[in-house]
């Protein structure tokens, strides 16, 4: 006599569905306090909670592979990268009213139009789609880097030069900033300054 395997179902989740509830909640609200935030800096640095979620989601997932890449590329590249745009620019630290076109509410329209767009993608993409258990972890470095570089090299390629025009843009307006400050130079106003420098020392 063999004692059935014990199931749980929707009302009895494991620890795992729990912690992946959790964190999904949290990672959800530093997104939208990202998004929502008038504080260009607060909004880089909730991002990197919300990249920090997803990273933990995946390690939840079993998918570590694809966990460190999440920490290595988002939190430690890009995030970084729009830190220094930020810098460069010389972004105000405290509130910004220009962070706030005034259309929340058409942007919420748009949001939401696309995210329920892609979820309707995905559940109809993967529908019939099942995972060998058999063969090689879904997330695993094998498959994840035959995935990447057989199928997927232009658009991470394409990814890496977008990273870079962004940053030598942030350059660039950082000295066009600095020039503009500096305003004009006057014709004749070195000379003048020179003279009333030699009237000076002749006293």
């Amino acid at each position: 006599m063999s004692l059935a395997a014990p199931t749980h179902g929707f009302l009895s989740p494991t620890g795992v569905e729990i912690a992946f509830l959790l964190v999904g909640l949290v990672t959800f609200g530093a997104a939208l306090v990202s998004v929502t935030t008038r504080q260009l800096v607060h909004a880089a640095l909730w991002l990197v909670v919300t990249l920090g979620g997803l990273a933990v989601e995946y390690l939840l997932l079993t998918a570590e592979f694809i966990a460190w890449v999440q920490v290595l590329i988002y939190v430690g590249s890009v995030v970084v990268l729009l830190l220094f745009g930020l810098m460069l620019t010389k972004a105000p630290i405290g509130r910004s009213p220009d962070a706030d076109s005034g259309n929340r509410w058409a942007a919420l329209t748009v949001a939401v139009a696309a995210a329920a767009a892609l979820v309707w993608v995905v559940v109809d993409a993967f529908r019939t789609t099942w995972i060998d258990l058999d063969g090689a972890a879904a997330g695993s470095t094998k498959v994840t880097g035959e995935s990447l570089f057989q199928h997927w090299v232009l658009p991470f390629e394409a990814l890496s030069v977008l990273l870079l025009a962004a940053l030598v843009g942030a350059i660039v307006l950082s000295r066009k900033a600095k020039a503009d400050a500096a305003g004009p130079e006057v014709p004749g106003a070195r000379d003048g300054q020179a003279a009333a420098e030699r009237a000076e020392g002749a006293r």
